[in-house]
């Protein structure tokens, strides 16, 4: 969405949600706009997510949003979600921390065993 983002997180270990997202904004408004006066609206929308239902409902609604918008015709076609990632695996713009990218992580690292072939295994038998 041009004048918008969803973020689906997890309350920080130290300090606050606000005090998360102030950083997180002006980490972004530097990198993107330098010193200019303003990038973000001053207010944002949160929700807390008390229960699995609530999650999955905000994450649906997350994924849907860049369709419902008519921007894409699948969620796993907008570039700037998760859901590509969650659906296939594929990494697209958006970072997303899961059993694939910490995969390939530990490979890099050469941290991961590789599979190891079990001598009763039905491919070594005659």
């Amino acid at each position: 969405m041009s004048e918008h983002v969803h973020l689906l997180t997890g309350e920080p270990l130290r300090r606050t949600l606000a005090d998360a997202l102030k950083s997180l904004k002006q980490g972004v408004s530097r990198r993107l706009i330098g010193e200019a006066e303003h990038f973000w609206q001053k207010r944002y929308y949160d929700f807390n997510i008390r229960n699995h239902r609530q999650f999955v409902e905000k994450l649906r609604y997350i994924h849907r949003n860049p369709v419902k918008r008519e921007l894409c015709e699948r969620p796993e076609d907008w570039e700037w979600s998760g859901f590509r990632h969650y659906a296939t695996g594929i990494e697209g713009r958006v970072e997303i921390e899961s059993e694939w990218t910490a995969r390939r992580r530990e490979r890099a690292a050469g941290r991961l065993c590789l599979p190891v072939e079990l001598p009763h295994s039905s491919q070594n038998k005659a």
